[in-house]
């Protein structure tokens, strides 16, 4: 398959990112949004209970950060407004089966929707509790593959490995 540019390839897609409050991650994020505007949706899976957690951890974690300066800057006073277009927190864990998104019409329209997952999930602790660190990092990988098998229109999907 021939894609062309990566500019050209993200346009109009919808892009699931696991791990977004990760480094790597949280740069990818902000990479997608300053040079490719015109994607579809942005869902950052984020490890909380909720959508609404997780759209703290969002604002928190990743865009309070400045490594989003020169986006904000681009945008100036239509940041947050760009951001609420482009941009879905879902509340999720990883290590749990269907990513454990329990809102079961936004997992099925993630299904539907989904051009790209990428995974950047993993804990980098080297002292972490062993079932933790399974979880994450071994079982999270399964569980993205299983997800991403549900996707009906997945044309892509990254695993980022520590």
């Amino acid at each position: 398959m021939e894609f062309g540019s990566a500019h050209n390839f993200l346009e109009g897609k919808a892009i699931l990112v696991i791990g977004a409050t990760g480094f790597l991650a949280k740069l990818l994020v902000e990479k997608i949004l300053r040079v490719q505007p015109n994607i579809k949706k942005l869902y950052l899976l984020l490890r909380a209970g909720n959508s609404e957690e997780a759209t703290q951890r969002l604002h928190d974690e990743v865009l309070s950060k400045d490594l989003f300066k020169v986006l904000r800057g681009m945008w100036g006073a239509e940041f947050v407004s760009f951001i609420s277009e482009k941009v879905l927190a879902v509340g999720g864990d990883v290590s749990v089966e269907n990513l454990g998104i329990k809102d079961t019409k936004l997992r099925e329209k993630l299904w539907e929707e989904t051009d790209i997952i990428i995974n950047s999930a993993a804990t980098t602790k080297f002292y972490e509790r062993l079932d933790v660190a399974m979880g994450i990092n071994t079982m999270g990988a399964l569980h993205v593959l299983n997800f991403a098998k549900n996707c009906s229109k997945l044309q892509m999907l990254l695993h980022v490995s520590t």
